[in-house]
């Protein structure tokens, strides 16, 4: 890999920091055609890529570095992003491939995190009972775990209540996590207390949206604007 790919990695990486995403996508596709193979900045890269929604050069990306040095945990990091992307061209099935192989390879957070909500993406109830507690043995302060499990019991068992459990968990851990301040802005809607469903959803709207969320930015903003309290600031999160 030559010197002026890694430089202009680096730029990319550091104007992605400050919110220049178009600048940065410009010189991360610069670098990446120059022989960028540092797996940091491919991650990095494919990230910026899943952010704005172009799933199919994030998967073509991964694809072409795959076999490129990196560490277990880098590998690790490579075939999750990969298998977002491979979701949400509509292939679910084998993203939980991808995701169950490396989950038998190797067991981080963030791959509990993902297969635990892929398998609620795709209504496998009882394999995301199984995943999602077991990965609270693996961290109980995991807060996106609590909340895949008050998904589970919102979306997939309809028991609002002990969803509600779960969501009150991962709030608790995490304050500005969009999915459980969405959810949880539901039940303030049931109840009539909307002003406490609009501060939650303000406050969901200032975090970090990425494919992973079931709440998206549009979702949000809708949602706020029927309830007559304007929309969200654009979006300046840099990470999955």
């Amino acid at each position: 890999m030559g010197v002026k790919a890694m430089l202009a990695a680096r730029k990319a990486a550091m104007m992605y920091q400050k919110g220049q995403k178009k600048e940065a996508l410009e010189l991360y596709e610069q670098a990446e055609k120059e022989g960028l193979t540092d797996p940091k900045y491919i991650i990095g890269y494919s990230v910026a890529l899943l952010r704005d929604g172009q799933y199919e050069k994030t998967r073509e990306l991964l694809v072409k570095h795959q076999n490129d040095p990196m560490t277990p945990e880098q590998k690790s990091q490579v075939r999750m992003n990969y298998s977002v992307a491979v979701w949400k061209l509509g292939d679910i099935d084998k993203a939980l491939a991808v995701l169950e192989g490396q989950f038998k390879r190797l067991k981080t957070g963030l791959i509990y995190d993902t297969l635990g909500y892929l398998y609620i993406e795709a209504g496998l109830t009882d394999k995301a009972l199984e995943i999602n507690n077991e990965a609270l043995e693996y961290d109980d302060e995991d807060s996106v775990i609590y909340d895949n499990l008050g998904q589970i019991n919102y979306r997939l068992l309809n028991d609002k209540k002990k969803a509600k459990e779960y969501f009150e968990k991962a709030i608790a851990l995490k304050d500005g996590q969009i999915d459980t301040l969405w959810f949880l802005s539901r039940y303030d809607i049931e109840s009539g207390d909307n002003a406490a469903a609009i501060k939650k959803l303000k406050k969901a709207a200032e975090g970090r949206f990425s494919p992973l969320n079931f709440a998206t930015r549009e979702m949000v903003d809708a949602e706020l604007t029927r309830l007559g309290a304007g929309s969200s600031a654009d979006d300046d999160d840099d990470d999955i």
